[in-house]
């Protein structure tokens, strides 16, 4: 007995999308490079707030995306990465790294000399892949905030999915929206609760107390320079929906009591996962120099396809053009074909852009580990 959603057929031996093309549910885990399967580790200092489950407030795709959770568990989100993992082999490989992310290296390295707590900041639809490798060993046991930014962005599901992850390691997680404030009042009452002892420990050396000092840092693009604006209530530190438009360290007070550092984004000199690195450009969350529109593009049609909530039909409803996901390179050529006199660079920015403003709903392309 199946049952029949719209472009997605589910029965026992797995998924059906539209088109007759079959997606089965393996156990095969992902190659030991993949950020999905090997995620870093969790300091046991990271403090974070509570979260908006099923019963908070969601994108205009809530309901539909609830209505796909049940299905969303069946699929095997370790399946997507595998594939993912053996079509970037053949890319040329993506990396970015201007001139002053190295000085922003160096001088946030000193910076964290005086901070009380870390703010660290992620991209709620690739976590994982905005986990910097050596943000641990650079915190050490200072305390820290988890925020995953852009809730807005992923379906209920998807903030279900990492709540649980976190909830299971004994982590809440912050979910934030730095463009509508959702998440920043909490982030700061958190920073000067966790940063209480600060003052207290100065008492006792006969010291007048001070303002919590808090760091916010992450990956370019992901929202810090927004989430700061957001608590201060005023626009303090440039920000716009791109990488790179920080570029220097900025302190600036909040209150009596609370003084946050912004920092440009910072990205490893050498981006070795590659399939990270296709998401962070897929994401917007890099630079568009570090990679080819064409190939990301091609990548993300094929991810589309294989998701049970997007599926071939969504594409083709939205381009006319039929999708089989096999070969998203065929599908970016016919739209640039039909749409843009043969430009494929053109074609390739307009799916990137649909993507990123939610013209297939709201979507995370990651899922935690299992």
């Amino acid at each position: 007995m199946a049952t029949q959603f719209p472009g997605l057929l589910l029965n026992s031996a797995g998924l059906t999308l539209a088109g007759g093309r079959s997606l089965s549910c393996r156990n095969n885990q992902p190659p030991a490079a993949m950020s999905s399967a090997n995620p870093p580790s969790l300091s046991s200092t990271i403090q974070v707030v509570g979260w908006k489950g099923a019963g908070g407030s969601g994108s205009q795709n809530s309901k539909l995306f609830n209505s796909f959770e049940d299905i969303q568990e069946e699929y095997d989100w370790n399946d997507l990465e595998t594939d993912l993992y053996h079509w970037t082999k053949t890319l040329r490989p993506v990396q970015w790294y201007p001139g002053h992310i190295a000085k922003t290296e160096k001088e946030l390295k000193e910076q964290l000399k005086l901070m009380d707590v870390v703010i660290e900041v992620r991209d709620a639809r690739i976590p994982m892949s905005t986990s910097h490798p050596q943000m641990d060993s650079w915190l050490g046991n200072r305390k820290r905030i988890l925020v995953l930014n852009r809730e807005d962005m992923i379906s209920t599901a998807d903030r279900n999915a990492w709540a649980t992850y976190y909830a299971n390691q004994g982590i809440k997680v912050v979910f934030s929206n730095g463009q509508l404030g959702m998440g920043a009042l909490k982030l700061g009452r958190l920073a000067k609760a966790l940063a209480g002892t600060v003052n207290i420990k100065r008492k006792a050396k006969g010291l007048l107390p001070r303002p919590v000092r808090a760091g916010v840092v992450g990956y370019p693009n992901v929202g810090k320079s927004s989430l700061v604006n957001r608590l201060l209530k005023r626009r303090m530190c440039a920000a716009a929906p791109r990488p790179g438009v920080t570029r220097e360290l900025k302190w600036v007070r909040f209150g009596k009591d609370l003084e946050l550092l912004d920092s440009p984004g910072i990205i490893p000199m050498r981006i070795s996962d590659q399939t990270a690195a296709i998401k962070l450009a897929i994401c917007d969350d890099i630079g568009e120099r570090s990679y080819d529109a064409a190939d990301v593009a091609a990548i993300l049609v094929q991810m589309l396809s294989r998701l049970p909530t997007v599926g071939n039909k969504a594409l083709c409803d939205r381009y006319k053009i039929e999708a089989d996901g096999r070969c998203g390179k065929i599908f970016v050529q016919k739209l640039a074909v039909q749409l843009f006199n043969a430009d494929n660079n053109q074609a390739a920015f307009r799916i990137l852009q649909d993507f990123r403003k939610g013209k297939f709903g709201w979507i995370a392309l990651e899922r935690p580990p299992k």
